[in-house]
Protein backbone atom coordinates (compact mmCIF):
# COMPACT_ATOMS: atom_id res chain seq x y z
CA UNK A 1 0.00 0.00 0.00
CA UNK A 2 1.48 3.55 -1.14
CA UNK A 3 2.18 6.08 1.42
CA UNK A 4 -0.23 8.47 2.74
CA UNK A 5 -0.83 12.08 2.09
CA UNK A 6 -1.13 14.30 5.47
CA UNK A 7 -4.67 15.05 4.39
CA UNK A 8 -5.57 11.62 3.47
CA UNK A 9 -3.99 10.72 7.24
CA UNK A 10 -6.17 13.20 8.32
CA UNK A 11 -9.38 12.50 6.60
CA UNK A 12 -8.65 8.84 7.31
CA UNK A 13 -7.86 9.30 11.11
CA UNK A 14 -10.44 11.75 11.93
CA UNK A 15 -13.01 9.02 10.48
CA UNK A 16 -11.57 6.33 12.58
CA UNK A 17 -11.86 9.04 15.89
CA UNK A 18 -15.57 9.64 15.35
CA UNK A 19 -16.42 6.29 14.66
CA UNK A 20 -15.37 5.75 18.01
CA UNK A 21 -16.22 9.26 19.58
CA UNK A 22 -19.63 10.26 18.35
CA UNK A 23 -21.31 7.15 17.14
CA UNK A 24 -24.59 8.76 16.32
CA UNK A 25 -23.22 10.85 14.21
CA UNK A 26 -21.40 8.12 11.97
CA UNK A 27 -20.59 7.92 9.32
CA UNK A 28 -19.52 11.63 8.79
CA UNK A 29 -21.08 14.00 6.08
CA UNK A 30 -18.05 15.41 4.56
CA UNK A 31 -18.96 19.13 6.06
CA UNK A 32 -18.83 16.90 9.60
CA UNK A 33 -15.67 15.52 8.35
CA UNK A 34 -13.96 18.84 7.49
CA UNK A 35 -14.89 20.43 10.75
CA UNK A 36 -13.65 17.36 12.90
CA UNK A 37 -10.46 17.87 10.49
CA UNK A 38 -9.27 21.13 11.00
CA UNK A 39 -10.17 21.20 15.18
CA UNK A 40 -7.77 23.11 17.28
CA UNK A 41 -7.70 20.64 20.06
CA UNK A 42 -6.13 16.96 20.01
CA UNK A 43 -4.22 17.62 16.90
CA UNK A 44 -1.00 18.24 16.18
CA UNK A 45 -0.45 20.19 13.45
CA UNK A 46 -3.73 22.19 13.23
CA UNK A 47 -4.83 21.92 9.77
CA UNK A 48 -6.67 23.82 7.65
CA UNK A 49 -8.08 21.56 4.91
CA UNK A 50 -10.81 22.73 2.64
CA UNK A 51 -13.83 20.48 1.29
CA UNK A 52 -12.42 20.00 -1.59
CA UNK A 53 -9.04 19.12 -0.41
CA UNK A 54 -11.31 16.44 1.88
CA UNK A 55 -13.17 15.00 -1.14
CA UNK A 56 -9.73 14.58 -3.07
CA UNK A 57 -8.24 12.69 -0.31
CA UNK A 58 -11.54 10.01 0.21
CA UNK A 59 -11.65 9.64 -3.86
CA UNK A 60 -8.15 8.65 -3.52
CA UNK A 61 -8.48 6.58 -0.28
CA UNK A 62 -11.89 5.18 -1.68
CA UNK A 63 -9.67 3.77 -4.14
CA UNK A 64 -7.55 1.93 -1.90
CA UNK A 65 -10.37 0.85 -0.18
CA UNK A 66 -9.66 2.37 2.83
CA UNK A 67 -12.51 4.45 3.21
CA UNK A 68 -16.58 3.75 1.83
CA UNK A 69 -19.47 6.37 0.91
CA UNK A 70 -22.72 5.20 3.58
CA UNK A 71 -25.29 3.63 1.58
CA UNK A 72 -29.26 4.49 2.39
CA UNK A 73 -27.96 8.23 3.11
CA UNK A 74 -29.61 11.85 0.71
CA UNK A 75 -26.50 13.46 2.05
CA UNK A 76 -22.97 11.71 1.19
CA UNK A 77 -21.65 10.26 4.26
CA UNK A 78 -18.57 8.68 4.58
CA UNK A 79 -16.60 5.65 6.74
CA UNK A 80 -13.57 3.98 7.00
CA UNK A 81 -12.07 0.79 6.78
CA UNK A 82 -8.94 1.00 8.00
CA UNK A 83 -8.63 -1.81 10.16
CA UNK A 84 -9.20 -4.21 7.51
CA UNK A 85 -7.50 -2.39 5.13
CA UNK A 86 -4.07 -2.61 7.21
CA UNK A 87 -4.82 -5.92 8.40
CA UNK A 88 -4.52 -4.36 12.37
CA UNK A 89 -5.89 -5.54 15.53
CA UNK A 90 -8.07 -2.98 17.17
CA UNK A 91 -5.50 -1.46 19.35
CA UNK A 92 -3.46 -1.33 16.71
CA UNK A 93 -5.46 0.78 14.96
CA UNK A 94 -6.43 3.02 17.64
CA UNK A 95 -2.61 3.90 18.48
CA UNK A 96 -1.86 4.24 14.60
CA UNK A 97 -4.90 6.69 14.88
CA UNK A 98 -4.12 8.72 17.41
CA UNK A 99 -0.29 9.05 16.18
CA UNK A 100 -1.93 10.47 12.57
CA UNK A 101 -4.07 12.53 14.73
CA UNK A 102 -1.67 14.01 17.41
CA UNK A 103 1.66 13.51 16.13
CA UNK A 104 4.17 11.94 18.14
CA UNK A 105 3.64 10.15 22.10
CA UNK A 106 5.21 8.50 24.72
CA UNK A 107 3.64 5.26 25.62
CA UNK A 108 1.77 7.10 28.73
CA UNK A 109 0.63 9.67 26.42
CA UNK A 110 -1.27 7.68 24.11
CA UNK A 111 -2.49 5.36 26.80
CA UNK A 112 -4.59 9.08 28.21
CA UNK A 113 -5.59 9.75 24.70
CA UNK A 114 -6.92 7.09 24.01
CA UNK A 115 -9.60 6.96 26.69
CA UNK A 116 -12.27 7.60 24.57
CA UNK A 117 -11.17 5.22 22.08
CA UNK A 118 -10.45 2.03 23.49
CA UNK A 119 -9.43 0.88 27.34
CA UNK A 120 -5.74 0.17 27.63
CA UNK A 121 -5.28 -2.15 30.81
CA UNK A 122 -1.96 -0.07 31.07
CA UNK A 123 1.12 1.34 29.62
CA UNK A 124 2.77 -2.05 29.25
CA UNK A 125 -0.66 -3.05 26.80
CA UNK A 126 0.14 0.10 24.68
CA UNK A 127 4.35 -0.77 24.77
CA UNK A 128 3.29 -4.35 23.59
CA UNK A 129 1.00 -2.86 20.76
CA UNK A 130 3.32 -0.59 19.42
CA UNK A 131 5.97 -3.68 19.87
CA UNK A 132 3.72 -5.70 17.61
CA UNK A 133 3.51 -3.62 15.06
CA UNK A 134 7.20 -2.32 15.02
CA UNK A 135 7.90 -6.26 14.40
CA UNK A 136 5.31 -6.60 11.63
CA UNK A 137 7.02 -3.79 10.36
CA UNK A 138 10.45 -5.26 10.85
CA UNK A 139 9.57 -8.53 9.19
CA UNK A 140 7.89 -7.12 6.59
CA UNK A 141 9.75 -4.08 5.51
CA UNK A 142 6.67 -2.00 5.35
CA UNK A 143 7.43 -0.14 8.55
CA UNK A 144 4.17 1.58 10.27
CA UNK A 145 5.88 2.86 13.72
CA UNK A 146 9.11 4.14 15.06
CA UNK A 147 10.75 4.67 18.39
CA UNK A 148 12.34 8.25 18.43
CA UNK A 149 14.94 9.23 20.46
CA UNK A 150 14.42 10.62 23.78
CA UNK A 151 13.99 14.00 24.10
CA UNK A 152 15.18 16.25 27.09
CA UNK A 153 13.06 16.10 30.15
CA UNK A 154 11.33 13.16 29.49
CA UNK A 155 11.44 9.70 30.68
CA UNK A 156 9.74 7.80 27.88
CA UNK A 157 10.45 7.69 24.10
CA UNK A 158 7.91 8.68 22.08
CA UNK A 159 6.57 7.32 19.15
CA UNK A 160 5.10 8.48 15.69
CA UNK A 161 3.61 6.32 12.54
CA UNK A 162 5.07 6.00 9.27
CA UNK A 163 2.06 6.03 7.31
CA UNK A 164 2.98 9.05 5.24
CA UNK A 165 6.77 8.21 5.41
CA UNK A 166 9.87 9.18 7.14
CA UNK A 167 10.18 12.94 5.39
CA UNK A 168 6.43 13.56 7.77
CA UNK A 169 8.50 13.37 10.86
CA UNK A 170 10.89 16.49 9.61
CA UNK A 171 8.43 19.00 11.65
CA UNK A 172 8.68 17.11 14.59
CA UNK A 173 12.31 16.39 14.26
CA UNK A 174 12.95 20.06 14.06
CA UNK A 175 10.73 21.50 17.07
CA UNK A 176 13.18 18.66 18.97
CA UNK A 177 16.38 19.96 18.27
CA UNK A 178 15.01 23.74 18.88
CA UNK A 179 13.39 22.58 22.51
CA UNK A 180 17.09 20.88 22.95
CA UNK A 181 18.26 24.00 22.50
CA UNK A 182 16.08 25.89 24.50
CA UNK A 183 16.79 23.22 27.30
CA UNK A 184 20.37 23.62 26.86
CA UNK A 185 20.49 27.32 27.33
CA UNK A 186 18.02 27.01 30.46
CA UNK A 187 20.56 24.66 32.54
CA UNK A 188 21.40 25.21 35.88
CA UNK A 189 24.55 26.19 36.68
CA UNK A 190 26.72 23.64 39.02
CA UNK A 191 27.46 24.12 42.39
CA UNK A 192 31.05 25.30 42.13
CA UNK A 193 29.40 27.46 39.58
CA UNK A 194 26.70 29.06 42.20
CA UNK A 195 29.98 29.57 44.89
CA UNK A 196 31.76 31.44 42.34
CA UNK A 197 29.10 33.65 41.87
CA UNK A 198 28.29 34.25 45.45
CA UNK A 199 31.79 34.86 46.48
CA UNK A 200 31.44 37.56 43.70
CA UNK A 201 28.75 39.05 44.67
CA UNK A 202 29.78 39.25 48.52
CA UNK A 203 33.28 41.37 46.97
CA UNK A 204 31.01 43.56 45.27
CA UNK A 205 29.17 44.56 47.82
CA UNK A 206 32.31 44.99 49.84
CA UNK A 207 33.75 47.78 47.58
CA UNK A 208 30.31 49.31 47.15
CA UNK A 209 30.39 49.61 50.86
CA UNK A 210 34.24 50.67 51.00
CA UNK A 211 33.12 53.32 48.28
CA UNK A 212 29.91 54.61 50.30
CA UNK A 213 32.11 55.19 52.99
CA UNK A 214 35.43 57.43 51.35
CA UNK A 215 31.96 59.41 49.61
CA UNK A 216 30.59 60.44 53.04
CA UNK A 217 34.26 61.32 54.40
CA UNK A 218 34.87 63.26 51.13
CA UNK A 219 31.31 65.02 51.80
CA UNK A 220 32.27 65.69 55.14
CA UNK A 221 35.55 67.40 54.67
CA UNK A 222 34.36 69.50 52.45
CA UNK A 223 31.63 70.95 54.34
CA UNK A 224 28.58 69.27 52.16
CA UNK A 225 25.78 67.16 52.83
CA UNK A 226 24.89 64.06 50.51
CA UNK A 227 22.11 64.58 48.82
Amino acid sequence: MRLLTPNEARVLATLMEKARTVPDSYPLSLNTLVLGCNQKTSRDPVMEITESDAQAAIDTLKKQSLVFEASSSRVPRFEHNFQRGFGVSEPQAVLLGLLMLRGPQTPGELRINSERWYKFADIASVEDALGELKARGDDSGALMVVQLARTAGMREQRWAHLLCGEAALMPFAQAHASDSAINREAEPVSLGQAERLQQRIETLETQVTQLQSQLAHVYKELGLSQA
